[in-house]
């Protein structure tokens, strides 16, 4: 079996990081869940710690795409086959591991996308709107049909790891991460997942996140 790790990037996520450890050591184990702890003021790390998790701090907050980047560096490091990535917030529920890791398994796939565009009830109309949009930009951009650009829900196969060098430090890297693989000539899968909005505070802010998507959208790589 492939040894694979869970990454979590975590931001004042002491409320909830505890049941996405605790759900996610049902399917791999604890000392595979890596923690970013992107500078928070509360008790997310020491949450994380307690419950076995391995666990990266940043000294201050630097931005999803840098706990990415440090989560993704060190799962390389420790020579983990794949990663999957999913937030701290329980918008991705654990429980669909299993399925990520079987089609992964049969090795047709590089990066697999957690989808939440095959069944939007649920989803606020304002997030619908622009997953659906960027979605398209991001498929016309790399000539590839991308499931949901704007998922952070994904398993990485190693090699795309070592292809895929990670410059944005905001939620834009995850757009770059996906035009970068595609660039590479990665093969994407995709498996379907619910949408899960429960009123929780999101750390983006529109304005700046919608240009730095541009950027990255029209970057020369």
């Amino acid at each position: 079996m492939k040894n694979i790790a869970a990454l979590i990037p975590a931001f004042n996520a002491s409320g909830t990081i505890g049941a996405v450890i605790s759900r996610v050591a049902a399917y791999l184990p604890v000392d595979s869940i890596l923690v970013v702890d992107d500078g928070s003021s509360d008790k997310t790390a020491f949450e994380a710690v307690s419950l076995g998790a391995r666990v990266m701090k940043h000294t201050a907050n630097r931005g999803k795409g840098a706990a990415l980047r440090t989560g993704l560096e060190f799962a390389l490091q420790a020579s983990f086959d794949a990663v999957i990535t999913l937030d701290a917030d329980l918008q991705h529920p654990p429980e669909y591991i299993p399925q990520f890791i079987d089609l992964y398994s049969k090795g047709n796939v590089d990066l697999i996308i957690g989808s939440r565009l095959h069944d939007v009830k649920g989803m606020p109309f304002h997030r619908f709107l622009s997953n659906t949009i960027t979605t398209f930009l991001v498929s016309a951009r790399t000539a590839r049909k991308i499931a949901d650009s704007q998922s952070g829900y994904r398993l990485i196969d190693r090699r795309v790891l070592e292809s895929v060098r990670l410059e944005s430090s905001g939620f834009e890297a995850e757009t770059e991460f996906l035009i970068k693989a595609a660039l590479h000539g990665f093969r994407f899968g995709s498996i379907p997942i619910r949408t899960v909005y429960e009123g929780e505070k999101s750390h983006m802010t529109h304005f700046s996140t919608t240009v730095n998507f541009i950027k990255v959208l029209f970057q020369d790589y």
